[in-house]
């Protein structure tokens, strides 16, 4: 059976290091993103668009937070903070770290 993790202890908003803003955001027909934000694949399939190192383009660096909360895409909108999606990938996170593989910032 897959369990869910546990949620992280200490995990708070103000120390998020936004891990899911380097996660590809498959856009649904209803999101109503920029089109400077928007990525598009060879598949056809509509992304929000990454900067150079991987980022989310619409990240705000200096707070570490969605440039466009209010208006974020639907998948974005379930990956709450501390949530399953976010744990499940701080974990994943601290086991690439332990296997040396290194996380970008801008």
């Amino acid at each position: 059976m897959n369990r869910l993790p546990l949620p992280t202890p200490g995990t708070q908003c103000e120390r998020c290091v936004a891990l899911c803003c380097q996660l590809t955001v498959v856009l649904q027909p209803g999101d109503d993103i920029p089109e400077h934000l928007v990525a598009q694949l060879p598949t056809g399939v509509r992304v929000m668009a990454q900067g150079a190192s991987g980022w989310c383009a619409a990240l705000d660096h200096e707070h570490m937070n969605c440039g466009i909360y209010e208006h974020r895409p639907e998948a974005c909108r379930r990956f709450v903070m501390n949530g399953p999606h976010c744990r499940a990938l701080r974990i994943d996170y601290s086991r690439d770290r332990a296997r040396g593989i290194p996380m970008q910032l801008e």
